[in-house]
């Protein structure tokens, strides 16, 4: 299985760039399983395809204002820095830095004209750092708040206005460096209207990093190794979980961190906590040769080629169906990646 087996030709304006003025007004893609077809809709019809009992799992994290700009005492070079997890201090990082090759162990960096700085402590491979910032904890999301900016990918240019837009409505946790955009279609009304439908709902973490969007660089898929990322499934979502699967009800994961999380624990990723939680890390890496064990659904966005993400959703439906529904997609003109559509996979 090849990484080319995961391409397909994506028009630029098909790229979202902004977020629609409702979030529910997006379009849906429904794939149905059973019957091998095809149906459109918009988001907020989303209930006439689900059925009381139906489990929604819901990846909580909150996207934390992770990219920070500074320069390099000494030279005034300028430097990039994303937060990727916290380390065994609530103020040391481990961050992709840019440019990585000229940022070296023992480096000091300036943010904000110097109202935070940092010494870099350690090196990984492909501008993986090691930060340790000069500041108290307590001071640290202040701080953040401050000088961060939100880390939207490359791929969008328009600036955001509203960092709101780039967090779910029940996100909680904070962490990512990424938004699960999947659940950025949701409003509280709309959750409202499943609800009083008869669909459950229980909600996970994985804190979004490298291993959700690292792209691919191997030829060979199976030997893309994923970075690891921090999940944690409460006791209540397992119990929630394991009751539906006896009574024959579906699980739908909104979005592929949900996935991952859930498969993780059902794998014995992480271990349980005192409180009965599945929490740990994570480099799990779902694909048609690692099928699923938990999800029967799926709700997501459409990804970029050759990505990570198209491969766990081909786990699901197949790399045949699921290129053949990322051709209608484009026929059709949906929008694609983090401000774009949905798919329903059911």
């Amino acid at each position: 299985m090849k990484t080319e087996d995961f391409d397909y030709q994506l028009p630029a304006h098909l790229i979202a760039q902004t977020p629609l003025m409702k979030r529910s007004d997006s379009r849906l893609l429904v794939l149905d399983r059973k019957e091998q077809a095809l149906a459109h809709a918009r988001f907020y019809e989303l209930g006439n395809y689900l059925r009381a009992g139906d489990l929604l799992i819901f990846n909580d994290s909150r996207v934390i204002p992770a990219r920070l700009f500074g320069e390099k005492e000494g030279t005034g070079g300028v430097v990039e820095i994303l937060l990727l997890r916290p380390l065994d201090n609530p103020v040391h990082f481990e961050v992709l830095a840019k440019p990585g090759r000229r940022i070296k162990t023992g480096q000091r960096i300036r943010f904000g004209d110097g109202a935070l700085t940092g010494t870099i402590i350690g090196e990984g491979e492909d501008g993986i750092r090691h930060i340790a910032f000069d500041t108290e904890p307590r001071m640290w999301d202040t701080l953040l708040e401050t000088l961060g900016e939100m880390p939207l990918p490359p791929y969008i240019h328009e600036h955001l206005e509203d960092r709101t837009r780039y967090q779910t409505v029940y996100a909680r946790e904070k962490g990512s460096a990424a938004a699960p955009t999947a659940g950025l279609h949701f409003t509280e009304e709309l959750l409202a209207s499943l609800a009083a439908q008869g669909v459950e709902r229980a909600f996970v973490t994985l804190h979004v990093g490298l291993g959700t969007f690292r792209p691919v660089q191997v030829e060979d898929v199976e030997n893309h190794t994923m970075h690891a990322e921090w999940f944690r499934v409460p006791a209540e979502t397992k119990r929630a979980i394991e009751k539906a699967k006896a009574e024959g009800r579906r699980v739908i994961c909104v979005g592929t961190t949900s996935v991952r999380t859930i498969e993780s624990a059902w794998r014995d990723y992480g271990t349980v906590a005192e409180d009965g939680s599945i929490q740990g890390f994570t480099d799990i890496f779902i694909h048609p040769n690692e099928p699923l064990r938990v999800t029967e659904g799926l709700i997501t966005n459409f990804h970029l080629p050759q990505s990570t993400l198209m491969m766990l959703v081909a786990a699901l439906i197949g790399r045949e169906r699921l290129l053949e529904a990322y051709r209608v997609a484009v026929a059709m003109e949906y929008r694609f990646f983090s401000f774009g559509d949905a798919m329903l996979i059911l």
